[in-house]
């Protein structure tokens, strides 16, 4: 123990984490999660104890993106709420620490979602349902938060959430790029061609998929992760995000823009995902393919400037020489679903 690995020094950490968050002999770190923006780490004393600790990655930090305060903040403020997150125990805002601020939370024991194999041998279809019905009826929970009941009333500005996400993507597509990827770039012209009334406002999480959960040996959601991006803003950004990603459903063109894990069998095709939101929260679709573009642009910049850091050396992890043609598929799909809307906005007429 007391090994340094990248992005953690471990005797600085040690003697911050005695004062403020247990008293411990000693940690070890090891990376855990998908790694490809803010950094997890498991941390765990000789006597088996374990927490987690979350930091921004190591380079290429983009302004606005990657605020620990924040995440800390929001997951402080739905610890008590119906939304299941993992409980914050510290902050620390001393970059001289790790080298940047961080926080730790609890260590939840359960099984993140990610591989598609391992979903099918440890899970029937029963219970792949049911995670999918849990996943959209924490959706539902988390937009009907009152923002200002717990204490997050000042976390964002919800009105204009969809100009400026627009604006805040397309400057850093213009500010990290490297490379011409023409699909990405009239993305970017038709969706600041006009401006989308928004559909109403709440907690957003920005970033919802199966794959940023934590499930039990049943299937039951028991953590939601990775609320690097939430805000206050437009509820439909997350239903957007999350149609992106759901591979079952009618659309052949969207369904390879899908991960594996929810083509399994079991799981509920799109048109039920979006029925059961919509039914449970009360909010309309109609306009849903604005929001599915939107996702496709925002996905695809991430990507790139993901992809970007690899490039520069500044990635810690695995996967990352592939991250680069994600975001030129993305910006691909994106057009897809623009070209069939029924937004001529989107068309591009």
């Amino acid at each position: 123990m007391g090994k340094d690995i990248p992005g953690i020094k471990i005797d600085n950490l040690v003697a911050w984490f005695r004062a403020n968050v247990a008293e411990v002999d000693d940690l070890e770190a090891r990376l855990i999660g998908h790694g490809r923006s803010n950094l997890t780490y498991k941390l765990e004393s000789p006597d088996g104890r374990a927490w987690v600790l979350r930091r921004p990655p190591l380079s290429h930090v983009q302004p606005t993106a990657h605020d620990m305060a924040r995440e800390f903040r929001v997951l402080s403020a739905l610890k008590d709420t119906d939304v299941p997150v993992p409980r914050p125990l510290a902050f620390c805002d001393d970059n001289e620490v790790i080298g940047a601020q961080f926080y730790i939370m609890e260590f939840v024991d359960g099984f993140v979602p990610s591989s598609p194999e391992e979903v099918a041998r440890r899970y029937d279809e029963s219970q792949r349902r049911l995670m999918a019905e849990e996943l959209i009826d924490n959706l539902v929970r988390l937009h009907a938060i009152r923002p200002e009941e717990v204490g997050l009333g000042d976390f964002g500005r919800p009105q204009g959430y969809l100009a400026r996400q627009v604006r805040r993507f397309s400057e850093q597509w213009q500010r990290i790029k490297y490379r011409e990827v023409p699909e990405l770039d009239e993305l970017c012209r038709r969706l600041n061609s006009f401006t989308m009334p928004e559909s109403d406002h709440s907690i957003v999480h920005g970033d919802y998929r199966l794959d940023n959960a934590i499930l039990d040996s049943q299937g039951h959601m028991i953590a939601i992760l990775d609320w690097e991006m939430a805000t206050l803003g437009d509820p439909l950004a997350d239903v957007g995000m999350l149609r992106m990603y759901w591979a079952r459903g009618e659309d052949e063109a969207l369904r390879v823009a899908a991960g594996a894990l929810t083509a399994l069998p079991g799981f509920p095709t799109w048109e039920e995902v979006a029925q059961r939101y919509a039914q449970k929260s009360g909010r309309d679709l109609v306009n849903l393919d604005y929001y599915i573009v939107l996702a496709h642009f925002k996905l695809a910049v991430i990507l790139e400037n993901m992809y970007a850091r690899y490039l520069g050396g500044g990635t810690v992890g695995e996967g990352f020489e592939t991250v680069g043609e994600q975001a030129i598929n993305l910006a691909r799909r994106g057009l897809q679903v623009a070209n069939q809307s029924s937004l001529p906005q989107l068309r591009g007429a």
